[in-house]
């Protein structure tokens, strides 16, 4: 995983993300709904939830989104029923692609995962068939603006909270833990700086570079299965 920047990609999507700012406030309240439904409101000891107010912190969610769909979770017990559903497939030039989607119509989003793979340059695949290209795990963002401390110092205070990798650039340190530490060590971090980015995310083993045709292409597939309303997350193993 050295080596590999999730800051860039981050950053970079970050403007059209704010473009669709509702279509991703939509989400993060169904991602909250379906935490505090299943766990409770308690995010203390619901870390689902906890992770998806996370998420909805770091996109700026309105705190009254928040509390409404919590609110609806805990007070009805007739609301929609949502699976979890992994897609599994390849990109222009052989890109591995996972796409994670909370659904409550499989067929529905079945058939749009499937046209927006057909129509843009990719191929839907079976379960299994990239997933074990891919790593869960942890990862934290802390950006540099005022920050004292170099690399040396900030990689000793990762690996004492538990961490496993450290990379560091002149705007961020990137913090990456084994998914089953991520709790531990964020919490211990967030006693100390100001997180901008922690969430349990899927890192490539290896990436695949693309020429620029293909990086094209590529970013229109994954544009496409974003805007997907019942998408939550797309991972791919292209070299940024």
């Amino acid at each position: 995983m050295a080596g590999h920047s999730k800051w860039k990609n981050i950053q970079g999507r970050k403007n059209a993300q704010d473009a669709k700012r509702g279509k991703i406030f939509q989400k993060l309240s169904r991602e909250i709904y379906i935490a505090a439904k299943n766990g409770g409101a308690d995010s203390a000891s619901n870390p689902s939830l906890r992770l998806a107010l996370d998420k909805a912190k770091a996109a700026n969610m309105p705190n009254d989104n928040v509390e409404r769909a919590i609110k609806k979770a805990t007070s009805s017990t007739d609301g929609a029923n949502y699976d979890e559903v992994t897609y599994e497939g390849y990109g222009p030039g052989g890109v591995a692609i996972l796409v994670e989607a909370l659904t409550d119509n499989r067929n529905r989003t079945n058939t749009n995962i499937r046209v927006a793979f057909s129509r843009n340059g990719g191929s839907l695949g079976e379960t299994g068939s990239v997933s074990y290209m891919f790593d869960r795990k942890g990862y934290i963002a802390i950006e540099r603006t005022d920050l004292a401390l170099d690399e040396e110092d900030m990689l000793e205070k990762v690996l004492e909270a538990g961490g496993e990798d450290l990379i560091t650039t002149p705007e961020v340190f990137e913090i990456y833990t084994a998914a089953e530490d991520f709790t531990s060590v964020r919490d211990t971090l967030e006693q100390e700086f100001t997180l901008a980015q922690a969430e349990l995310t899927m890192i490539p083993q290896t990436t695949i570079a693309l020429d620029e045709a293909q990086k094209n292409q590529l970013e229109q597939l994954i544009e496409k299965l974003e805007d997907d309303d019942d998408v939550s997350e797309v991972y791919s193993s292209v070299e940024e």
